[in-house]
């Protein structure tokens, strides 16, 4: 088992990279580069999300259905986030830059979803859902350093060369190579699985089933606060702190105390139970968003303390609810891909929500994101950082209480 859960990990240290980095890096680059709006930006990523909508679910039909070419879809999965990569950070737009922007991110995304899903569906096909809290140690692992590595690269590689980004580009590619290679024994060709309906009938049952509702729900609103932080990360930290050369150490710290943290997290979980943990990980998360709020230009030394705590939990979050997930599925005799394609969407259904509420509403109020801003625009930039957030994780915590704990939602939380 051991070997199982390093190869998913390799697999989850690509998907970490291509996932939450491109939404921190991607609209400040093109934002940067080409012009674009902050408003086009927004309504750009939210469309992107919103075919997502339609895209998951029926990216979980496929991943069902194409089980007998084993690692194939996966290979086609890693393929297009390689190469919208490169058209994002390494290729000149050709296009009209919001065009491109779009067709890029529509490819990253794509890949990223179907090889989130298969992935994660094999790992609890494999091992079962008694292992899920040990595979996921591992995967979250691979996750968090892919997210640290992909956050820090680009800044790291400017410090040498005018175009970082386009070398962070051919870097993804190599160890995207590198990571399928490795993990392509754990997708073995299998002609069907034992099911008791189709895949749409199942897609249905898993929709209507009220534990994996309630389940969604939480994980709607608990991964919200970190989606409108990492929208709004880069220009909180040049706007209202004054430190843009700060950015890529607070990524670091940020990331690598999520790495960190998830072994702790989960072996703590292992002793005391997951509803226990994800409480107390919660409401130090509620105060590294409160303690974000009262910042102001210069206090890098106390950012990077909240970095450090926020990332810690953040860990959590990636580790211990999809555990819970997993178990439900198990339970609830659902097809893995298809229950795996509702949790992604709902993840990235608040990165949409953070893009179109958060940086549309900050174009309204004036914020400049290279240049001078009033008061109001700083006030309101806290607002969407730190102060909306920690509303949101008070809610998730409520949540947690009412559905987990308050209604003995499963036996072994």
């Amino acid at each position: 088992m051991r070997q199982a859960t390093h190869r998913f990990s390799s697999l989850a240290f690509v998907i970490g990279m291509a996932g939450l980095p491109v939404y921190i890096h991607a609209p400040k680059y093109f934002v940067d580069v080409y012009g674009i709006s902050l408003f086009t930006m927004g309504f750009i990523m939210f469309i992107l999300r919103l075919i997502d909508v339609f895209q998951d679910p029926l990216l979980g039909i496929i991943a069902s259905k194409t089980t007998r070419f084993g690692a194939l879809p996966i290979a086609l999965a890693v393929a297009a986030m390689s190469v919208g990569m490169i058209m994002l950070f390494a290729i000149k737009s050709p296009l009209s830059p919001s065009l491109w922007f779009f067709i890029s991110l529509f490819m990253v995304f794509t890949g990223f979803s179907f090889a989130y899903i298969r992935s994660y569906a094999q790992g609890l096909i494999n091992l079962g859902a008694n292992a899920q809290i040990r595979l996921a140690r591992w995967r979250e692992v691979g996750t968090t350093l892919g997210i640290c590595v992909a956050a820090i690269l680009p800044t790291f590689f400017l410090l040498f060369v005018d175009d970082g980004y386009a070398y962070f580009a051919i870097f993804f590619c190599v160890m995207a190579v590198a990571a399928l290679v490795y993990v392509w024994p754990q997708f073995p060709a299998v002609d069907k699985f034992e099911r008791k309906t189709n895949s749409f009938m199942s897609l249905l049952s898993a929709a209507k089933d009220l534990q994996l509702r309630k389940l969604l729900v939480l994980a709607l609103v608990n991964s919200s606060p970190v989606a409108l932080s990492s929208t709004l990360f880069l220009f909180f930290v040049e706007s209202r702190l004054n430190a843009p050369d700060w950015a890529g150490i607070f990524l670091i710290l940020f990331f690598l105390a999520a790495a960190i943290a998830t072994p702790f997290w989960t072996k703590l979980a292992d002793v005391h139970g997951v509803f226990n943990i994800l409480r107390v990980s919660m409401a130090l998360s509620i105060l590294s968003f409160f303690g974000a709020s009262f910042l102001s230009e210069g206090d890098i030394l106390i950012f990077s303390l909240i970095c450090l705590l926020s990332g810690a939990t953040v860990g959590a979050d990636l580790a211990l609810l999809p555990v819970l997930f997993a178990r439900q599925i198990e339970s609830s005799k659902i097809e893995p891909d298809l229950g795996f394609s509702l949790w992604n969407f709902v993840s990235k259904a608040t990165l949409a929500f953070a893009a179109i509420g958060a940086l549309p509403l900050l174009g309204l109020v004036g914020f400049n994101s290279s240049g001078p801003n009033s008061q109001n625009a700083l006030l309101a930039l806290t607002f969407g950082y730190a102060i909306l957030p920690c509303m949101l994780k008070c809610i998730s915590i409520v949540l947690l209480f009412k559905f987990i704990r308050g209604e003995g939602f499963i036996s072994h939380a």
